[in-house]
């Protein structure tokens, strides 16, 4: 399980591979506490000669996810809350699938399969009981 300062050092790591794209210096503005981790938002830091921030197109936040510590990339044309809300139902999907997977490991295990139960006499038309 991932701490905030483990998802930071994940997110720098992935902001240090944009710093060849662009002249600016990168870093982390905000962070955000999610019911599942967090969300960064990055940018370029501020510019020392003209007072702003320069903008840039492309740096949509990341979610990072401190139980299976994914990091996702957000895109920037899709609203932040709606991509959110997109992670938590497919983390919602994933633990469905994850608990109907351990009933049905439960059920085989407590049931004998085809292949190991019990020959038993069935009778057919053409068959008649033994004696």
């Amino acid at each position: 399980m991932l701490t905030e300062e483990d998802a930071r050092r994940l997110v720098l790591a992935k902001i240090d591979d944009e710093r060849g794209c662009v002249e600016y210096d990168l870093q982390i503005l905000r962070v955000e506490a999610l019911s599942f981790g967090w969300i960064f938002y990055w940018g370029a830091a501020w510019d020392g000669q003209s007072g702003q921030r320069p903008r840039l197109g492309g740096n949509g936040p990341f979610l990072v996810d401190r139980e299976n510590e994914r990091l996702i990339r957000t895109a920037t044309s899709v609203p932040v809350a709606r991509q959110i809300a997109d992670y938590e139902r497919r983390l919602r999907r994933e633990a469905h699938a994850r608990n109907l997977a351990a009933k049905q490991a439960v059920q085989q295990r407590g049931t004998a399969t085809p292949a190991t139960a019990p020959a038993r006499w069935r009778p057919s038309e053409s068959s008649e009981r033994p004696e």
